[in-house]
């Protein structure tokens, strides 16, 4: 998802990020396909503009969307409810557990509409991997140690939670829009997992037979090996 949390009162002000370059202009967003998620009625959860297609993935469509009722731009993610392993209502759970903490897009709606799980969350801007590219493939010294610190600041309270992404890469790690935009978020947290017992805080059994998720060019040595995952494999 890609979009900016719009800041209340009661927000922490968002951590320095580095200006090495401007965001890439974005290419227009296609018109939605004609695919089963295409289908649906223009709106969702009753107030929710179904807009133009922004991208896909494993877990199926996003969409740019709108608020009927304020005009406020959101990202709306649908998912075939008869996928094997569906990953909305995972995301859903973490993204609750993160309690929409600094860099944490805040979710808008939740539901099952049109025989879809469908997710209304902040729109955000420009991945890490979207502006690597657009500065061809070069940060200063500067810039990647800005981002390291937001990143491993995003990544600590995701753990401190007892979750573990699952899948870090460039392209989970987004910018801000607007008064966010200089603060790195985390986002696409549907293969997240508990590394700990929520009522015994035990830490996860040791294996080495877990089949690899996530993306492979990016997964650790361990997840390769089939050693389950644990905090050590997200840095």
């Amino acid at each position: 998802a890609r979009g900016a949390r719009r800041p209340t009162e009661e927000s922490e002000p968002p951590d320095p990020a580095p200006k090495a370059c401007a965001a890439p202009a974005k290419s227009q967003p296609s018109k939605p396909s004609q695919d089963r998620s295409s289908t649906l009625e223009t709106r969702v959860g009753r107030k929710f503009r179904l807009g133009a297609k922004l991208g896909s993935g494993a877990f199926g469509q996003i969409y740019m969307g709108s608020n009927v009722q304020t005009g406020e731009q959101v990202a709306i993610k649908l998912e075939q409810c008869g996928v094997k392993h569906p990953m909305l209502p995972m995301e859903l759970r973490v993204y609750q557990a993160l309690k929409s903490a600094v860099g944490v897009p805040s979710i808008h709606w939740y539901g099952i509409e049109h025989g879809c799980n469908i997710l209304v969350m902040d729109l955000l801007g420009p991945s890490l991997e979207d502006l690597l590219t657009f500065c061809r493939h070069r940060f200063s010294m500067k810039t990647v140690l800005m981002l390291a610190d937001q990143m491993i600041q995003r990544v600590e309270h995701l753990h401190d939670q007892g979750y573990i992404h699952g899948d870090i890469k460039p392209d989970n790690f987004v910018i801000g829009l607007g008064q966010w935009a200089n603060c790195v978020h985390l986002i696409d947290l549907g293969l997240a997992t508990r590394y700990r017992d929520p009522d015994t805080s035990e830490h996860v059994a040791f294996s080495c037979h877990a089949p690899l998720s996530g993306t492979p060019i990016f997964a650790s040595i361990n997840a390769h090996l089939g050693v389950v995952k644990s905090r050590r494999d997200d840095l």
